[in-house]
C-alpha cells in the first residue's frame, strides 16, 4: 500500500527523494531531511536541482535533521508518518562496523515509533552484507555484520520484510557519501529491509483469574509457565483462529462417514482426586501435572493487585460440580462455616483421555457413533521445537463390537489416513515433487497406534517425522460388556503447524492480530511470518547439585520457559564435573534464546538469564 505520509531521514544529495516524487500519487506527502545545512551545498549544483525539483512538487525540506533524535524534530501534531526511509546509513569516513552499528542503534531508539503511524513502516537499505541476516548473499559473520536486527529490537521493531533494493526503480538516485565523498556506495546486492512495531514486551506478569465455586469466589495465578495460554477460546464458535478452522476440516470430514456426536468439552480444571484416571493411561503422566491452588477471594473488586483479573465464565458450571475436600474441624469433622475452601488444591488436566469414562459410561452412549471432544490441555515439557506445555487436543470416541470382522476400526483409521493426507497437501507447491506422508505406526502392546507424520511443508530439505496423535484401545467395561472402545487424539496445533508450514508453535498463541491476518476462511495457504529473522542469544549456566534431592530436568526446563516467557527455544546439555575433593557434582548447560514475534533485545535475555540464576536455587541448585 502506497504512504499517505513519507519521511525520508539521512539524504545527502536529495537524489532519491528528487525521483521517488516523481513516482508519488498526488495525496502523498513527502517530507525530505538531511544532517547539512543549506550553506553545505553552496557548491553542489546537481542537490541544489534536486532542491528545486523538490519544491515545485510541494516537498517539505527540512536541513539539520539529525536521524538519531526524530522525535525533537517534529511537533507532535506533524509526526505518525506511514513510513520511514533511510538509505545507506553511515557515519562518514572510514567508520568501522562497530560504529555504523551504533548508529543504527541511535536511529531506532530516538523515539522513531514516535513519530511512524501506528501501522506504519520503516525501510533501511543497507549494501551487500551488512544486515547480518541469511537473505544477504553472501551472509557475513554475525559479528562483522551491522546486526541490524538486533538494533531495531533496540527500539521496539521487529523486521517483517526485506528484498533488493533496485536503483532502476529510481531513475537519477545516487547514492552518494561513500566515505564522505561524492562518491556512490556499492548498491549491487543491497538489500531494503522493512521493519514494523513489535508488541510491547511486557514483565512476566501472570494474569489472576476468579472462579466461583457454590456461592463463593476463588483466584489464583495462572502458572508462569503457562502465561498468556489459559481462556484464550480459539476453539470458540465465534473464533477464526486455524487451530479451530482445522478441527472443523477434520470433523466435517470424518462426518461423511460417521454419525458424530459434539460434546462440550469440560473445562480443564480437576480436583485431585481424579489423578486416578491418569495413571490409568500412563503411570509417568503426574510429574508432567500443572497443580493450581485455588484460594478464596472475598474481594469485591473487579481487578486485583499484581495481574490483570478475568473472571472465568466457563468455570462457574463445571467449578460448581466439582467436590473439593473440606478442613477438618478440631474433632475430625468436616467444619460447615464460611471459608472451609480456604484452599482447594486442584490440576490442569494434560489430556482429553480423562474425560472417556464419563463420555462411554454415560446411559445414552452410542456404539457405532463417533463421540467428539475438542479443548486445551495442559503438561509440563522439556525445550524442544515440537513440544509444548499447552496445545489443543481433539478426541474421537469410538465403540465397536468385540468381534473381529467388525470393520469400524479400519474404517476410522483408514478415512482418518485419507483426510490427514489430503489437508497436509494443500499447501506444497504446485509441481513440487515432494510428499507428505502419514502412518499409523503399531506400538509394542500389540493393540496401539502413534500417528506419523513425514512432512515438507517447512520448506525443502527441512523433512520432519512428527507424531500428532495416538490411536489407543480399550477392553470393555463393566456397562457395555460387548463392546470394546477405541479413542483416537489429534494434537491440533501441530496438525495446524503441519498444514500451514508454522514453524514455531509459539507462533499460535501470539496476541499480535497480524497473525490472523494471514488466514482466509475457507482457502489454506503457506503462512508467511510477520517476523524475520530474529537475532539469536546464548547463555551457558552452571550449578552444583544438592546429593541429598538430586535434580529433576524437567522442573528446570519448566523454570527455564517460565522465566523466559518462553523465548529459551533450545537447552542443551554440555558438560559434566566432579570435585576431586568434595565429591560435589556440577552440571554445565547452555540455553538459546529466539523469539518468533516480538523485538528481543541482548539486554533482556542478559536479565532474564540473571533471574534464572535465582530462580534455579528454588530446585536445590547452586549456580556457580
Amino acid at each position: 500500500m502506497a504512504p499517505r505520509r513519507l519521511l525520508l531521514v539521512g539524504e545527502g544529495n536529495f537524489s532519491f527523494a528528487a525521483a521517488v516524487s516523481e513516482t508519488l500519487d498526488p495525496s502523498t506527502s513527502l517530507t525530505a531531511t538531511c544532517l547539512q545545512r543549506p550553506a553545505d551545498f553552496a557548491g553542489d549544483p546537481a542537490a541544489r536541482e534536486n532542491l528545486r525539483r523538490l519544491r515545485e512538487r510541494g516537498a517539505e525540506i527540512r536541513f539539520g535533521v539529525d536521524c538519531t533524535q526524530l522525535a525533537g524534530a517534529f511537533e507532535p501534531h506533524g509526526r505518525a508518518f506511514d513510513r520511514i526511509c533511510f538509505n545507506f546509513p553511515h557515519c562518514g569516513r572510514k567508520a568501522g562496523v562497530a560504529r555504523n552499528r551504533e548508529l543504527l542503534a541511535k536511529f531506532f531508539r530516538s523515539d522513531c515509533a514516535d513519530v511512524l503511524a501506528e501501522e506504519g513502516e520503516v525501510h533501511v537499505a543497507l549494501c551487500k552484507g551488512q544486515g547480518g541476516t541469511p537473505a544477504d548473499n553472501p551472509t557475513r559473520e554475525w559479528h562483522n555484520s551491522w546486526q541490524v536486527v538486533a538494533m531495531a529490537a533496540l527500539g521496539g521493531f521487529i523486521l517483517s520484510d526485506v528484498h533488493p533494493f533496485s536503483c532502476e526503480a529510481v531513475p537519477g538516485y545516487k547514492c552518494t557519501g561513500y566515505r564522505s565523498q561524492d562518491k556512490s556506495f556499492h548498491v549491487e546486492g543491497a538489500l531494503n529491509h522493512i521493519f514494523t512495531r513489535s508488541l510491547p514486551f511486557k514483565g512476566s506478569q501472570p494474569r489472576i483469574f476468579r472462579v466461583k465455586l457454590g456461592d463463593q469466589w476463588f483466584s489464583f495465578p495462572e502458572p508462569e509457565a503457562l502465561v498468556g495460554k489459559l481462556n484464550r477460546g480459539f476453539l470458540k464458535a465465534s473464533s477464526c483462529h486455524p487451530i479451530k478452522t482445522i478441527n472443523e476440516k477434520l470433523i466435517s470430514e470424518l462426518g461423511k462417514a460417521f454419525t458424530l456426536k459434539r460434546l462440550k468439552c469440560p473445562f480443564p480444571l480437576l480436583p485431585p482426586e481424579e489423578t486416578s484416571v491418569l495413571t490409568s493411561w500412563n503411570c509417568d503422566i503426574l510429574s508432567t501435572v500443572f497443580w493450581i491452588h485455588l484460594l478464596e477471594d472475598n474481594s469485591n473488586s473487579e481487578s486485583l493487585t499484581g495481574g490483570t483479573t478475568e473472571d472465568m465464565e466457563d468455570f462457574l458450571v463445571s467449578l460448581s460440580e466439582l467436590s473439593f475436600p473440606k478442613s477438618p474441624g478440631r474433632d475430625g469433622e468436616e467444619e460447615a462455616h464460611e471459608g472451609i475452601y480456604a484452599q482447594a488444591k486442584i490440576w490442569l488436566r494434560p489430556s482429553l483421555l480423562v474425560h472417556v469414562q464419563t463420555v462411554i459410561q454415560a446411559p445414552d452412549f452410542l456404539p457405532g457413533s463417533l463421540y467428539i471432544l475438542s479443548g486445551p490441555v495442559f503438561q509440563k515439557c522439556h525445550i524442544l521445537p515440537f513440544t509444548m506445555p499447552a496445545f489443543h487436543e481433539t478426541l474421537f470416541i469410538l465403540g465397536i463390537n468385540k468381534n473381529p470382522k467388525d470393520d469400524c476400526l479400519q474404517s476410522l483409521l483408514n478415512h482418518l489416513k485419507g483426510i490427514l493426507g489430503s489437508l497436509l497437501m494443500q499447501t506444497l507447491l504446485e509441481g513440487s515433487k515432494l510428499s507428505n506422508s502419514v502412518e499409523f505406526v503399531f506400538q509394542p502392546n500389540g493393540k496401539d497406534y502413534m500417528i506419523n507424520v513425514k512432512s515438507h511443508n517447512f520448506g525443502p530439505g527441512c523433512a520432519k517425522d512428527l507424531s500428532i496423535g495416538s490411536v489407543t484401545t480399550s477392553v470393555p467395561s463393566s456397562i457395555h460388556e460387548e463392546q470394546c472402545f477405541v479413542f483416537v487424539s489429534i494434537n491440533l496445533d501441530l496438525l495446524a503447524m503441519l498444514v500451514w508450514g508454522i514453524s514455531d508453535w509459539r507462533m499460535l498463541w501470539t496476541f499480535d492480530k497480524r497473525f490472523l491476518k494471514n488466514f482466509v476462511p475457507e482457502k489454506i495457504e503457506p503462512f508467511k511470518s510477520y517476523s524475520l529473522y530474529p537475532p539469536i542469544y546464548v547463555h551457558d549456566i552452571s550449578f552444583w547439585l544438592d546429593e541429598k534431592k538430586g535434580f529433576d530436568e524437567l522442573e528446570f526446563h519448566t523454570v527455564a520457559r517460565a522465566v523466559s516467557q518462553d523465548t529459551v527455544i533450545s537447552i542443551q546439555f554440555l558438560s559434566r564435573f566432579q570435585h576431586p575433593k568434595t565429591k560435589q557434582v556440577s552440571l554445565c548447560y547452555r540455553l538459546t534464546y529466539q523469539t518468533c514475534d516480538k523485538a528481543l533485545t541482548q539486554q533482556q535475555v542478559a536479565s532474564m538469564q540473571s533471574q534464572f540464576r535465582k530462580e534455579i536455587q528454588r530446585l536445590h541448585l547452586t549456580p556457580r
